[in-house]
């Protein structure tokens, strides 16, 4: 009888160490580039079935591959070389691409804690060009800003941090970043002052649902994921109030990952406040968009 109980208590110990074992596995290791490509976001395209306020386009195109600096895949510091560049075909005679951005920039990230702790903390530091590749004046006779011609130029510092949680409950990886974005004025070009917002403060929160019993043995893509950002725009501009909610762009991202796709996959993406697209920043658009994009992520 207490042979039978000590072999009972041995396979219970053994079930219980098994157990352990696979959920230790299934827990996905955060390196600190997997950290990077979520905070430097994705290279996209959208379908020209935009529905808002934007002007109609064929697509609007994102390239923003990443060139990584670093020891090896296990360093705690590490540099990302990014030569953005954001185009837009219009749906006007000719196919016309006006005024593409150019934001080519270099951000280095440290990670503070453990490397192979899941939840971490990033530091990162970046710094960044915008503009639009022209010469011409920034304002017509009229008063109104030189769409087509008009010289758009800034640079800017970014100084931020990013909270990195494994969600067991969900198996989701969650990622939640704050930072503070500084246009020097001497930096950029005389006609911004007043216009153009100098101090913004920019927020994000990513989360990617795992598949299934995933672990190291065969890293996979995250089957959906959803990201929402916010900027929050400081300093004197157009004479707006304060706490005017002029001053606030927000979008959501959902993104979904086909199992008979590698490296693409389809998003829906919802936007509000100024045009990012360099010397159009004075536009307000609300715009629905879809498209695919490239999210090469490995858990």
């Amino acid at each position: 009888m207490l042979k039978k109980s000590n072999i009972s208590i041995l396979l219970v110990m053994l079930w219980g160490t098994c157990s352990s074992q696979d959920s230790f596995d299934s827990i996905p290791k955060i390196n600190l580039s997997t950290i990077a490509q979520v905070n430097q976001g994705n290279s996209y395209i959208t379908f020209p079935t935009d529905i808002g306020t934007i002007e109609p386009l064929w697509f609007e195109g994102n390239l923003k591959p990443n060139f990584y600096i670093r020891q090896s895949k296990n360093s705690r510091l590490m540099g990302v070389i990014t030569p953005q560049i954001i185009i837009r075909m219009y749906q006007e005679e000719s196919y016309p691409v006006r005024t593409p951005s150019y934001i080519p920039q270099i951000t280095a990230y440290y990670l503070l804690s453990s490397k192979t702790n899941v939840n971490s903390l990033s530091l990162f530091g970046k710094f960044a060009h915008h503009s639009n590749g022209q010469d011409g004046d920034f304002f017509l006779e009229n008063g109104e800003i030189n769409l087509l011609t008009g010289n758009f130029s800034t640079n800017y510092y970014e100084l931020g941090l990013i909270k990195t949680i494994y969600n067991s409950r969900f198996n989701a990886v969650q990622f939640f970043g704050t930072s503070l974005e500084i246009h020097p004025p001497g930096l950029s070009v005389d006609e911004l002052n007043g216009i153009y917002s100098f101090y913004r403060w920019n927020t994000i929160f990513s989360i990617f649902k795992m598949p299934p019993n995933s672990n190291q043995n065969k890293k996979r893509n995250a089957s959906i994921s959803l990201k929402g950002q916010s900027t929050w725009m400081f300093g004197d501009i157009n004479n707006w109030d304060n706490f005017s909610l002029d001053r606030l762009n927000l979008s959501l991202t959902f993104y979904y990952h086909p199992k008979f796709l590698e490296d693409i996959g389809l998003f829906a993406q919802i936007y509000h406040g100024s045009d990012y697209y360099n010397i159009y920043f004075d536009h307000k658009i609300d715009v629905i968009r879809f498209g695919i994009m490239t999210e090469k992520l490995r858990f």
